[in-house]
């Protein structure tokens, strides 16, 4: 285990950050706007951030370029979309027809689902180019999922896990790595794992259920994780050229949106405590203790919170672009849009979730997190 040593100061956390949010924002918004340009969408505003505008210019386009004073996020706001559920108003009825066609909401349904997803999709690319990237680099990590050592009195030593087993299966879903064994098991402490091992050609069920650890970083943060008692037969890198390189960060990219989807499914079930949730101070923190870790650890973690970034927006909850997303598969089944009455209620409502739950994550972090520098 690593020693511990203290998190980085505060400087250095609010500046890492900024490097990490910032660019991401930057890209998902650019995201929408470049789409919206690409289908003759004209861009009233591009922000950086909420609030009052700190700095800003004027394009030859029309489009106002903020830097705005609440950096946490951002939007773009284009003509004729003016109000957050993006319904039609009386100043859009208003237009000549000319510029009325310029705006968002002159567009068919195909188009405005593109441009708003657009930003999601723009993040997860981000992520498989950064993956990609470190794969062509270092190799790809081949671990096969075999047993070689067991600890004893282990859980997996209970469970009548042996050396040279060969793990086929782990909670119902087959495995073809040693990582995605880790990785179950670590996502379920206290559960069981089903597992199914392959020993002298034929198939073995086990029961084994991962014990329960909260073993510190070396930052002194603690995660309650499963632990079995198991480790890999070997491990090697293996040299890829940029089209295997793709391939495995997009395997990565998927891995990591299904622990996203394990997450969130544990909270909603009560299996997994909601004091797991992190906000921005928490994000601060860890950006803060990845960038003193090293650069490659910095832009792995820029890569996780893009992923973060494009998937959580991609759920469908008002005001988030999945929101938008679910709003218009329902117009494009029946042909016309829900109600202006029906999608003020719904933004209203999803707007209320957001803030609760924003405040509900940074009362976590305020209430788990040691003050910067420790």
């Amino acid at each position: 285990m690593s020693p511990a040593i203290h998190s980085p100061g505060l400087l250095i956390t609010l500046l890492a950050f900024v490097l990490v949010l910032g660019p991401l924002v930057f890209i998902h918004e650019m995201g929408h706007y470049l789409v919206g340009r690409w289908f003759g969408v004209k861009a009233d505003s591009f922000s950086i951030g909420f609030g009052k505008e700190v700095a800003g210019w004027t394009d030859k386009r029309g489009t106002r370029w903020r830097l705005s004073a609440l950096p946490l996020g951002g939007y773009v706001q284009f003509a004729g979309d003016m109000n957050p559920a993006s319904v039609p108003s009386p100043e859009w009825l208003s237009l000549p027809a000319e510029e009325r066609e310029r705006t968002f909401q002159a567009k068919p349904v195909w188009q405005r689902a593109l441009i708003v997803l657009a930003g999601p999709l723009t993040n997860l690319l981000l992520a498989v180019l950064i993956l990609a990237g470190f794969s062509l680099a270092y190799g790809k990590i081949v671990v096969p999922p075999v047993v070689g050592y067991v600890e004893p009195g282990s859980a997996a030593a209970k469970a009548g896990i042996q050396p040279g087993d060969r793990v086929v299966s782990i909670r119902g879903a087959s495995v073809s790595s040693f990582l995605d064994v880790s990785l179950a098991i670590k996502l379920h402490p206290g559960e069981p794992l089903d597992l199914v091992v392959e020993r002298g050609g034929k198939a073995l069920p086990l029961a084994a259920v991962a014990s329960v650890r909260e073993d510190p970083d070396r930052f002194g943060n603690k995660e309650r994780l499963g632990f079995l008692g198991i480790r890999p037969a070997g491990a090697k890198l293996e040299k890829v050229g940029p089209v295997a390189a793709i391939g495995d960060a997009l395997d990565q990219t998927r891995t990591v949106i299904g622990v996203e989807v394990t997450a969130i499914t544990q909270i909603l079930t009560g299996t997994r405590d909601v004091k797991s949730l992190g906000g921005p101070i928490k994000i601060a923190k860890t950006s803060g203790e990845q960038f003193v870790s090293g650069w490659a650890s910095f832009v792995f973690f820029i890569a996780m919170i893009s992923i973060n970034l494009g998937f959580i927006n991609l759920l469908p909850i008002p005001v988030l672009d999945g929101g938008h997303l679910a709003f218009y598969a329902i117009e494009a089944v029946r042909r016309k849009p829900v109600s202006p009455s029906g999608q003020e209620w719904a933004f209203r409502t999803g707007f209320a979730l957001v803030v609760a739950l924003m405040l509900f994550v940074t009362f976590n972090d305020v209430a788990s997190l040691r003050v910067f520098g420790g």
